[in-house]
């Protein structure tokens, strides 16, 4: 198993806003200033942020962009394969780079507690839900693991 606390390697950013430059364009849409702020805030922002998380980053660049405009650029990432909207029962959207993004794909394990969220790859959890899927002659496009308990901080806070 290998764990990781934000990803391992720094995707290319220039690649990833070219990718959008790319994608705008093809749907007609303009890169604003506020796109590139909100851009700007995502790229520098930790994991698995909020988009109010999202909207205060934007806000220190640009303290007229409004909480609809991070909404539909954050819509815009993702429709875009840029990033991944993630719900883990906290009633929150969260927003991570997609795995092709960061060229690694990664699984959560997501305290109850205090909501941390560790990211971690395992090869014998993708091998096994490899054969389960040829096993039942399913062909994989994607998949989410996600596991629900407590990290040992809260376990210990509550022993």
């Amino acid at each position: 198993m290998h764990v990781m606390t934000g990803g391992d390697s720094k995707p290319d950013f220039d690649v990833l806003r070219s990718k959008l430059e790319a994608y705008m364009s093809e749907k007609g849409l303009r890169s604003t200033a506020q796109r590139r702020a909100i851009t700007e805030a995502f790229f520098s922002a930790s994991d698995h942020v909020t988009i109010e998380d999202v909207l205060a980053e934007s806000r220190k660049i640009d303290g007229r962009i409004g909480y609809a405009t991070v909404y539909r650029t954050l819509k815009l990432f993702t429709e875009s394969g840029i990033a991944e909207e993630r719900h883990f029962g906290d009633g929150l959207s969260r927003y991570e780079l997609s795995d092709e993004s960061t060229q690694h794909h990664h699984d959560h394990l997501i305290c109850l507690s205090c909501d941390a969220i560790v990211e971690f790859h395992d090869d014998a959890i993708e091998q096994l839900q490899d054969a389960v899927a040829r096993r039942f002659e399913f062909s994989i496009l994607s998949h989410k693991h996600e596991i629900y308990g407590l990290c040992p901080k809260c376990r210990k806070d509550q022993s």
